[in-house]
């Protein structure tokens, strides 16, 4: 049986406007295995993973478990569980550290808050700081929610710890299984579809110097979908790579051609033409899919930078 990606691959689906979708990530370190659902089917308590997830819903906060690159025999609860958050909303992006030895504390945290750029819960909750490390990297591996984030997944995040990459952690779910490996970096927040070494390693070196890289980049996990293809349009028409110069302020139009306003943060602005159409032939959106789908795909139609004028209108 083909494998997702490979399919994904064969036919050159593009990876642009396919990010999940989250104004704050919070990330829980939870070694051992995870299953399909990692919340409520890892060696967390199933019990805190439901009452997680139901804090969260319609916040705009995105839980994720992450554990250290290796093998994952069940070492026991950790006696100390590193915890994120990062809002990734430009203008407003910032990345929090924590260490707790409950992990019942984050249910203490003010998810509409966190979802909306506001850290101070948890500063209050989790005595949470400003993260003094490497940006993070986060490799999705969870091989029982599709075999293609364990398979190709796996040794990606292994290849980059064996380099001297810092800041890499495996990641239970990023969505979009058939763009595998993919990887999502912090703080501020694109994901990256059919990921090698050396652009997760440039990735992360743009971060340092507040720069976005393009290549294979899935999109910026602030903006819906039209969003995210519309930002990285305007980006490589206008040699723009500067992180945090650039939002998504307005979408307009029907599901199938968004007209998309981004704006720049001297006062530039762009309208974005995308049409959302569906992937063909129909193909397995996950290597457990029993019937083959046809994903949806966000095609740039035209980018066009508005005069003065325009703008007035």
């Amino acid at each position: 049986m083909s494998r997702c990606a490979t399919v994904s691959r064969s036919l050159d689906e593009p990876v642009s406007g396919t990010a999940a979708t989250a104004a704050t990530w919070l990330l829980l370190e939870q070694p051992g295995p995870w299953g399909d659902k990692a919340l409520t089917s890892s060696h967390l308590d199933s019990a805190l993973g439901r009452a997680l997830e139901a804090a969260a819903d319609g916040t705009g906060v995105r839980i994720a478990l992450i554990r250290r690159p290796g093998r994952h025999a069940d070492p026991g609860p950790p006696p100390v569980r590193q915890v994120y958050a990062a809002h990734t909303v430009p203008g407003r992006v910032w990345l929090h550290s924590a260490a707790t030895r409950d992990p019942r504390r984050l249910l203490d945290l003010d998810f509409a808050g966190l979802g909306a750029g506001d850290h101070r819960s948890f500063g209050a909750a989790l005595g949470g700081r400003p993260h003094q490390g490497d940006p993070l990297a986060l490799v999705c591996t969870n091989g029982k929610r599709d075999r293609c984030c364990a398979l190709l997944g796996r040794p990606l995040a292994t290849e980059l710890v064996a380099s001297g990459v810092r800041g890499v952690w495996e990641v239970t779910h990023l969505g979009g299984h058939r763009f595998a490996p993919t990887v999502l970096v912090l703080p501020y927040g694109y994901a990256y579809g059919r990921a090698e070494a050396h652009t997760v390693k440039e990735a992360l070196h743009g971060v340092q110097q507040g720069r976005v890289v393009v290549e294979g980049c899935r999109g910026c996990s602030a903006w819906e979908r039209p969003g995210q293809a519309a930002e990285l349009a305007v980006r490589t028409a206008a040699g723009e790579y500067r992180a945090g110069v650039l939002s998504v302020v307005r979408t307009e139009g029907t599901a199938a051609r968004r007209e998309v306003t981004v704006a720049h943060a001297d006062g530039r602005r762009w309208r974005v033409t995308v049409a959302q159409g569906a992937s063909l032939p129909p193909r397995a959106e996950s290597c457990g899919a029993a019937v083959p789908g046809s994903p949806a795909r966000m095609d740039v139609l035209d980018v066009r930078e508005l005069r003065t004028t325009a703008l007035a209108s």
